[in-house]
């Protein structure tokens, strides 16, 4: 299979974003204790719940392994994208409201690099997506 520029253009930022998610969950697990107990130090300050943080800093590796996992395989792409979204997004209110401004910046680019890649997701080949479609009728 051939594939235009667009459409390598497109595998090869959700192979990117797929491995930086799929990465960060798999560093994460085998030291789940430490992150979380890393996390709720951090945190001690805001106005969070220390059982909400625990609870977020536990199940966040493994969110974002799965996300990772499925922009890897290109399955469940649009559903894997909104989900990185909305991590992205709650990751930005933790650091607001640490008012960790640098890492804000940071989270905007991840942002924008999912919205370029939602906008482009016709372009998405070399896939399990047509797998995961609904049959007809």
């Amino acid at each position: 299979m051939k594939l235009t520029n667009f459409e390598l253009a497109f595998l090869l930022g959700r192979l990117l974003l797929g491995l930086n998610f799929l990465l960060h969950g798999l560093v994460r697990i085998p030291k789940l204790t430490v992150f979380r107990a890393g996390i709720v130090k951090e945190f001690a300050a805001a106005p969070l719940p220390p059982g909400l943080v625990s609870a977020y800093a536990t199940a966040l590796p493994f969110v974002e392994g799965g996300i990772g996992l499925l922009l890897v395989l290109g399955l469940f792409t649009r559903p894997a994208l909104v989900a990185a979204m909305l991590v992205i997004m709650s990751l930005l209110v933790g650091s607001s409201l640490l008012e960790k401004w640098n890492l804000v910046g940071d989270q905007m680019l991840y942002g924008l690099f999912i919205i370029t890649l939602v906008l482009h997701l016709q372009r998405n080949r070399l896939c399990l997506d047509p797998l995961s479609a609904p049959g007809p009728g």
